[in-house]
């Protein structure tokens, strides 16, 4: 047991192992997010960890595409990631108990955040039934959903610090920029619901006049294979 896993860890590539350690990423990010207000430290921690995480959520993509090493684990492994972390932050943030001081995050942002993911989860899911295809490529409103979600978590995270930065220029502008954020990503949340809507009825509109006709293509869209009537 103990030579399996670095045998695994040998047979991914790079790309995916990014992606695989930003997975395991988030658990940490949770419990510093839980404790943040017993140590000190623990938002700073988070801070620089939720920071090196965003960064390589662009790094995995650039080798991926840079170096012809994309896969479908990583398809998979790559928005399991993002989502795992946001939803788990902006949850905690919305909370009481872990929320940031300078401002909490409105918990009806944490549910339009939360309720995108759920809708695109489902709405892969019923493509796969219909279709027999689930390989993800998100839309561009997805990606840019993606990167104001992370800067408006990172805004939230680093509030107060900015507040005391900038106390000279105004009283809470860390907090003010850190809420225009938190509406910018509720916007970019349902941009990218109308988005992978439109994308998975015309795949299954797509799929339905491939069904008629008695053939299906290589490719659908986002999601790809092949499958043939017997």
């Amino acid at each position: 047991m103990s030579d399996r896993w670095p045998t695994l860890w040998r047979g991914l590539n790079w790309p995916n192992r990014i992606s695989l350690v930003r997975l395991v990423g988030v658990a940490p990010v949770v419990v510093l997010l839980i404790y943040q207000h017993e140590w000190l430290w623990a938002r700073h921690a988070v801070i620089a960890v939720f920071a090196v995480m965003a960064a390589s959520d662009y790094l995995d993509g650039y080798l991926a595409r840079h170096r012809g090493q994309i896969t479908r684990l990583g398809r998979f492994l790559d928005p399991l990631a993002d989502k795992l972390l946001i939803i788990s932050t902006v949850i905690l943030l919305a909370t009481g108990t872990a929320s940031v001081p300078a401002v909490r995050l409105m918990p009806w942002v944490a549910v339009v955040i939360v309720a995108k993911d759920l809708w695109v989860v489902v709405g892969f899911l019923v493509i796969f039934l219909f279709t027999g295809h689930l390989q993800v490529s998100p839309s561009r409103a997805g990606k840019l959903c993606t990167v104001v979600q992370l800067a408006m978590v990172l805004a939230i995270l680093a509030a107060p610090d900015v507040n005391g930065l900038l106390a000279g220029y105004g009283a809470g502008l860390g907090s003010a920029l850190a809420r225009l954020l938190c509406y910018a990503a509720a916007g970019s949340s349902v941009l990218a619901v109308i988005s992978y809507t439109r994308m998975g009825m015309a795949l299954l509109t797509r799929a339905e006049q491939h069904e008629k006709s008695g053939t299906y293509p290589a490719r659908l869209g986002p999601f790809e294979g092949e499958q043939r009537k017997p």
